[in-house]
């Protein structure tokens, strides 16, 4: 059973997340996760562009009407996904190319970031940093309109930040030593 937290963030999605199979979720919870660091309330789906078509074509043309604000698609392979859900809707959607037993994932990069002119998908790296960075892509454009969002955005960066300069100080003393 899901706790009621998940189950809100889940209705009141403003971010999708989709893959083209189940094998894909080890990779693309780290854009849930993310998220859900965030409170950006997401659904998570299964959606193939290649094995169910007509869902994903109405996944995409209702992704709007049902309140979501951006996609994040996550694919191996021929890496369709991300392409034909942008071709369906005028919503942001954020390619993750995944890691492949074939080529590394290469061939998913190379497959996602190759769209035509006209019909724009933001490409992140391959795998787990690549579903992390499309979550965070997604909170940037979601934080164009909500302050509270922008400043947790913000809190984030600077985290990172200071995180470097603790490092840096602790590499500077073991040298120092």
């Amino acid at each position: 059973m899901e706790p009621e937290s998940t189950k809100a963030m889940l209705n009141d999605a403003k971010v999708s997340i989709v893959m083209g199979s189940k094998s894909d979720v080890d990779v693309m919870s780290e854009a849930a996760k993310t998220l859900a660091e965030f409170g950006v309330p997401y659904e998570m789906r299964v959606v193939s562009a290649h094995r169910t078509p007509q869902k994903a074509h109405q996944f995409a043309a209702t992704a709007k009407a049902r309140g979501i604000r951006v996609i994040i698609a996550g694919a191996g392979k021929a890496a369709h996904l991300a392409g034909v859900m942008s071709s369906l809707t005028t919503l942001p959607v954020i390619g993750v190319p995944l890691p492949t037993s074939d080529l590394g994932g290469l061939d998913s990069l190379l497959s996602t970031v190759q769209m035509p002119g006209g019909i724009p998908v933001a490409t992140t790296a391959i795998g787990k940093a690549g579903a992390k960075n499309a979550a965070l892509l997604a909170v940037a454009i979601l934080a164009l309109e909500d302050e509270k969002l922008d400043a947790q955005l913000g809190a984030f960066r600077e985290s990172l930040r200071a995180e470097v300069e603790d490092h840096d100080r602790e590499v500077r003393q073991r040298v120092s030593v």
